[in-house]
């Protein structure tokens, strides 16, 4: 009734029945709609659609019915919903592009509708999926300036290789081709081409659907070097200023990008003195008959502002103070683009968020406020995991966790973890509270208990035993910078078996078998990698502190780490890593032998067994030797990254060649370049879907008699 344009007592019309009808038919629930005037009595007659009690597919090997089932939720087709055949093409159509985006154009998709009683319908999407099309040519025509080759080395679509069942880089999908068409209008605008665009783009069908030609025509236009930069408009009096974020130079060819940079330079600069609304625009000004031409930035600051109110949206579950206190711009403040910027990325560095976004919203009748509306979009932050992993030297380890980042939506982090392989065990009982102080020092309690076998103990059965706890405080020295102190109390016994070393029957006598530490830490870290897992640039260093201030043992015990990626180009990569140990006993008493550093295997000097360099020890009653490590430590790993032949562009999966050089030294033993072993070799790196993988094959070229060489090495790990 709500629908229609008339009540009792109206008086009826034809265009209020016209109205009527098309009002009824715009609910989208009937299939039919009839008026009849009996009397003074209007009779309105239905017809309902039926409604969808069940949607299903047949011959759907590509996709997962439930990512089907979403598509056409999306378009308005799914249980309880009302159902008409137009409906149920434009499900066809939807399935067939969800199709089309992984290049399979022999597609067909047939419907079945089924009635069944109370005027409901079964959905039933029978899919012959076909072969997947492939892409056999592609071509860019009016290439001139550059080779076609190098043009179509920078596409991530190709028409495949050897690899292409793993990168399916020849199945065609307009996105990909989207974002390759970005990526060569880039190419040109950053080489001086201004003038260059992509006049039209083909895409040829095969009869029989199995492949597919690109063809891509362009038009390059003339290249232009940049002659002058010159400013207009108002600077706020800080020209000089001003002209220092000039990415541009006079005498280079035009580069887009540069340009892009120094607009959003000069609109952040603006937005540090409070001009929220300030406007920058690039100007070219072309001079052909000599290749040149003159960008003019003009600038119009507007009017300055303050924020007035910081309003948080989106977050269900975490507390409002928890965003709050992450925040550099503050309410009642002059508006800082640059505080904006840090606040923003402080709140994604959380991780409790998937999505996080400031908008800046006028105030109606104050053209000098601003309120900063913060949309977040939470996410799950406990995770229950179970996992696994092997290596060489670990063997096969097993790992199992429970973990809340945001307990409570307090933002505080409670976990406990249990690892288990071979030669290490760990039970480990962790706590944070990471705003402990209102100055942002954060507070950490551990509680663990690890068993632990040395490498290479053979068929040694012996083993140290440590349970300990460990209080540790976070200071933000700077918004990137923090550093970290600790204390900690732990026991480590040594639970005496077959094969054990004299070094150990020493430590005994001399310390006991349980003897207690009381360690000091400190430490700091900043990651600025583009990545974690498939790093192209950037430097990660660390540094880290320990001192043994009270118990039965005496030492202190330092090592850092400095990495770091340089891009050659896009596809190769030149990586540096570098660390540094050292330690020393402390009156009178040595290292003790559980502190040592170890090296060889992965992450230290491949070519070499893992843990077998550095010092040695007799085993009791036999021949061998056991290995203890050292007491510094010098390692240097250099790695030219590059995309695995045949993998095109494909970051998850590369190779590596490497040389490695470094040794661990025995505490009577100097450092001594002569001293260093050194390895050269080969290796893959994958992010496979069991997780990263690297296998490395090495040869040691600089290595001394009785070292321990192994020449593949590899490890694996997961979470399932």
């Amino acid at each position: 009734m709500a629908s229609l344009p008339f009540r009792i007592g109206d008086r009826y019309t034809d265009e209020q029945g016209a109205a009527a009808i098309r009002a009824l038919f715009a609910l989208g629930l009937f299939s039919d709609v009839r008026l009849q005037v009996e009397g003074d009595v209007l009779v309105v007659i239905v017809e309902e659609r039926p409604t969808v009690a069940d949607v299903s597919f047949s011959g759907v090997k590509e996709f997962d019915n439930e990512v089907l089932r979403k598509a056409l939720r999306d378009i308005g087709l799914s249980e309880g919903r009302p159902f008409d055949r137009a409906l149920a093409d434009r499900a066809e159509q939807e399935l067939k592009r969800q199709y089309l985006n992984r290049s399979m154009y022999a597609v067909q998709v047939t419907t079945t509708v089924t009635p069944i009683e109370r005027n409901r319908v079964n959905i039933n999407f029978n899919v012959v999926e076909g072969d997947v099309t492939k892409i056999r040519e592609i071509r860019i025509v009016g290439a001139q300036a550059f080779s076609e080759k190098t043009l179509l080395d920078l596409f991530d679509l190709d028409t495949g290789g050897w690899l292409s069942w793993y990168t399916k880089s020849d199945r065609y999908s307009r996105a990909k081709l989207n974002a390759d068409l970005e990526t060569l209008r880039s190419y040109y605008l950053t080489r001086g081409y201004l003038e260059f665009r992509i006049d039209s783009t083909q895409v040829a069908l095969s009869p029989d659907k199995a492949s597919l030609s690109l063809t891509i025509h362009i038009t390059e236009g003339q290249r232009f070097v940049v002659s002058a930069v010159r400013l207009e408009g108002d600077y706020l009096g800080r020209e000089d200023e001003f002209k220092s974020l000039v990415r541009i130079r006079a005498g280079q060819p035009y580069n887009a990008d540069e340009v892009e940079q120094t607009v959003k330079a000069f609109t952040d600069y603006f937005g540090q003195f409070g001009y929220a609304f300030a406007r920058v625009e690039a100007v070219p000004e072309l001079d052909r008959e000599r290749g040149l031409v003159t960008l003019t930035l003009r600038s119009e600051p507007s009017r300055r502002a303050y924020v007035r109110r910081i309003q948080i949206e989106g977050n269900h579950r975490t507390r409002d103070e928890v965003i709050r206190r992450e925040f550099r711009q503050l309410e009642s403040a002059w508006y800082d683009g640059d505080k904006i910027r840090l606040s923003r990325d402080r709140v994604d560095r959380l991780g409790f968020f998937t999505e996080v976004a400031v908008e800046t919203q006028e105030v109606p009748g104050a053209p000098d406020q601003v309120d900063l509306i913060v949309k977040v979009t939470e996410k799950p932050t406990g995770n229950l995991t179970l996992g696994a992993g092997y290596s060489q030297a670990e063997k096969l380890s097993l790992l199992a966790g429970i973990q809340q980042d945001n307990v409570f939506g307090t933002g505080n982090y409670l976990g406990l973890n249990l690892n288990t392989s071979k030669y290490n065990r760990q039970l480990v009982l962790s706590t944070t509270n990471p705003y402990f102080t209102d100055d942002g020092i954060s507070r950490s309690f551990d509680l663990y208990y690890r068993t632990t076998r040395p490498f290479n103990a053979q068929d040694g059965d012996y083993r140290l035993v440590t349970p300990g706890v460990a209080i540790r405080f976070g200071v933000p020295f700077t918004e990137v910078d923090t550093v970290y102190f600790g204390l900690g109390v732990e026991q480590t016994k040594i639970e005496p078996g077959n094969r054990m070393p004299t070094a150990y029957n020493d430590f005994i006598a001399r310390f006991g078998d349980a003897p207690v530490s009381v360690p000091l830490t400190v430490g700091w870290a900043r990651d600025e990698r583009d990545s974690a897992l498939v790093p192209t640039q950037g430097i990660l260093r660390r540094v880290n502190g320990e001192l043994g201030i009270a118990g039965d043992t005496r030492y202190v015990k330092a090592n850092a780490q400095h990495q770091q990626y340089l891009p050659l180009n896009k596809k190769f990569t030149l990586a540096f890593n570098a660390e540094l140990g050292w330690a020393k006993g402390l009156g009178g008493k040595p290292v003790p032998l559980f502190k040592h550093f170890y090296g060889g295997g992965l992450g230290s000097v491949r070519g070499f067994e893992q843990g077998t360099l550095g010092a040695t020890s007799d085993i009791v009653g036999t021949s061998d030797k056991a290995y203890l490590g050292g007491t510094k430590m010098a390692v240097l790993n250099t790695e030219l990254i590059a995309p695995f032949p045949g993998a095109g562009n494909d970051r998850t999966l590369r190779m590596f060649g490497f040389v490695d050089i470094g040794n661990v030294f025995a505490p009577d033993q100097k450092l001594k370049v002569a001293d260093l072993r050194a390895s050269v070799g080969v290796g893959i790196s994958w992010i496979s879907p069991v997780g990263p993988l690297r296998i490395a094959l090495a040869k040691p070229v600089r290595k001394q008699p009785g070292d321990r060489t192994q020449t593949v090495q590899f490890s694996i790990g997961t979470a399932f």
